[in-house]
């Protein structure tokens, strides 16, 4: 796997508004990997803020994200990054050689109560896990 000039493989959650799912995704790669990965998120249509479901799902198990903004997919985000994750949203990042591009079918928790995000935390946790022990093992 290529990995950035700091030696660490880098991650790109993508998902439309990157207020929920790509948030809580990068949330839970940067706490349960810290440094040992580059984490990024974006969206091709960036919400206002983030879901404060979302937020409240992650405070829970002791993730804080109530700082993150939604931020704009830009082709240099996707340059930049190793593993290019979308979320089921229907999003697609820019194609470059050499990447490699996920595509995480989950529920997507806008509108929804901290009741229905709980269940999707709970899966990207996994998937995130999952992810770690492939581009970042200890």
């Amino acid at each position: 796997m290529p990995e950035t000039p700091g030696g660490k493989p880098s991650v790109l959650f993508v998902c439309v508004h990157n207020a929920g799912r790509s948030q809580m995704a990068a949330a839970w790669l940067t706490h349960l990997a810290g440094d040992r990965v580059e984490v990024r998120s974006a969206g091709s249509a960036p919400g206002d803020a983030v879901n404060p479901a979302a937020v409240e799902a992650m405070k829970e198990v002791g993730v804080d994200i109530s700082a993150e903004t939604p931020k704009v997919l830009t082709v240099e985000a996707v340059q930049a990054s190793d593993v290019c994750i979308t979320m089921g949203c229907g999003d697609a990042c820019p194609v470059f050689p050499g990447k490699r591009y996920l595509d995480w079918k989950l529920d997507d928790p806008a509108g929804q109560g901290v009741e229905a995000v709980r269940p999707i935390r709970d899966e990207i946790k996994v998937l995130v896990e999952g992810l770690i022990a492939e581009i970042a093992p200890r």
